[in-house]
């Protein structure tokens, strides 16, 4: 096993909060003796996001997920990117 310290640059997968099912790279950690430690993310798309310790499950090594990614590869699309996207594949 490795300790969150070695996690620096491995995909991970979000499971809880505001940022579910999302997925990137860590970039950062933040500790807050006694209170939440706050992993700050970014996406394929270059999108930076952050979320508790608790949230975050690692899925791979480096720049290689381990196993197969949602449809998306766990980007978070904009309300407007995300209508776009639907209207494009009703026409």
């Amino acid at each position: 096993t490795r300790c969150l310290s070695d996690w620096s640059s491995d995909v991970c997968m979000i499971k809880g909060g505001n940022n579910i099912g999302r997925v990137g790279t860590i970039v950062t950690r933040e500790k807050h003796p006694g209170s939440f430690e706050i992993i700050h993310l970014q996406d394929a798309a270059g999108n930076q996001f952050a979320t508790r310790l608790s949230n975050v499950f690692v899925i791979g090594e480096g720049e290689k997920p381990w196993v197969s990614l949602p449809k998306g590869n766990g980007i978070k699309l904009s309300i407007i990117e995300d209508r776009a996207a639907r209207l494009a594949k009703q026409r």
